[in-house]
């Protein structure tokens, strides 16, 4: 009899480790990517990595936020994503100081929150993924130095204000800080909007003498595109532009010579592992979300997850443009 209840026991075994295994999970285990300009190659890139993560998962994933830049919309997306309870939340951060509350208000409540492609280190998400900005602009701004041989004039393309933003340009600013022969001319604020970068490139390429612009730089992705097109109607071949992401326009205008180069960064990675690690937390909750586990060496957060950066020019823009071409 003994030996009876062992064979079944066998038998059943197999049968309950599937059901055991996907018990993990729930259909109403949600989480949400919040952002700005949720329209952009960019944003729908990092929604595939959502999507993909969440499959694998057996969870579900929700993209929230504006269809352009407007941070005060995104706070209300993120108020409305709290209200609803999720399992955790992604956010990019148009504007730390207006998003902090909402985010400080969702870990009091007790959703992790993890923020993704633009920082908001003042407030109580568990850490960040994304790209090292810093190191991002210091990567361009060696780029613009080569290419102007040390000197000339610069023009950016911003939105001041947004902390991923601000942080290439402070990449930037570093490098030039070795290069007194170069000068920032203007941080144009295109407001969300693509067109105000033309406008400006056309007025700037105008400009003669010691006012003449050398180079253009774009600090987020839809300008990089609008720049190059107002250089080639003016038919000016002697201008630097670097874009900014590997939207599949910016990389033709790379093959084409407009744009000199474009600094690529991963945001399907970024929310990929994003819910990855959100999935983690909510399974695993550590006794408090409000703690500063940057400063406990025992801490099993990191500060950040760099999800890295290269440098596309002509050199390399084919592997690039073949990537795209798959996804």
């Amino acid at each position: 009899m003994k030996d009876v209840r062992k064979l079944v026991a066998l038998v059943l075994t197999p049968m309950l480790l599937p059901i055991i295994s996907c018990g993990r999970h729930g259909e109403s285990e949600t989480y949400y990517l919040i952002a700005t300009n949720t329209n952009l190659a960019y944003w729908k890139t990092a929604a595939a990595g959502l999507n993909a993560a969440a499959a694998r998962y057996k969870v579900k994933a929700i993209v929230a936020g504006p269809d352009t830049y407007d941070a005060q919309a995104e706070l209300r997306e993120l108020n409305r994503a709290v209200a609803a309870k999720p399992a955790g939340i992604l956010i990019s951060v148009a504007d730390e100081a207006l998003l902090k509350p909402g985010i400080d208000a969702a870990v009091d409540a007790g959703i992790p929150v993890i923020t993704v492609d633009s920082d908001a280190p003042s407030s109580h998400r568990l850490f960040f993924i994304g790209t090292n900005n810093l190191a991002a602009g210091r990567l361009g701004g060696q780029r613009i130095v080569e290419k102007l041989g040390g000197r000339g004039n610069v023009i950016f393309f911003s939105m001041p204000g947004q902390p991923n933003l601000d942080d290439r340009l402070r990449g930037f600013k570093d490098v030039f800080s070795t290069h007194p022969d170069i000068h920032i001319i203007d941080v144009v604020d295109i407001k969300g909007d693509a067109r105000n970068a033309f406008d400006n490139t056309e007025q700037y390429l105008t400009q003669t003498g010691v006012a003449r612009v050398s180079a253009f730089v774009c600090l987020e992705a839809s300008s990089g595109k609008v720049v190059a097109d107002a250089v080639r109607r003016q038919k000016v071949t002697d201008r630097v532009v670097v874009a900014w992401d590997v939207e599949q326009d910016t990389l033709s205008e790379i093959t084409d010579g407009t744009i000199e180069a474009t600094i690529a960064q991963k945001p399907f990675t970024m929310a990929f592992v994003g819910l990855k690690e959100l999935d983690e937390i909510f399974h695993n909750k550590p006794k408090s979300l409000t703690k500063d586990y940057s400063v406990d060496a025992f801490s099993e957060y990191p500060v950040f997850i760099d999800t890295g950066t290269a440098l596309v020019d002509k050199a390399n823009v084919d592997v690039y443009a073949k990537a795209a071409a798959q996804h």
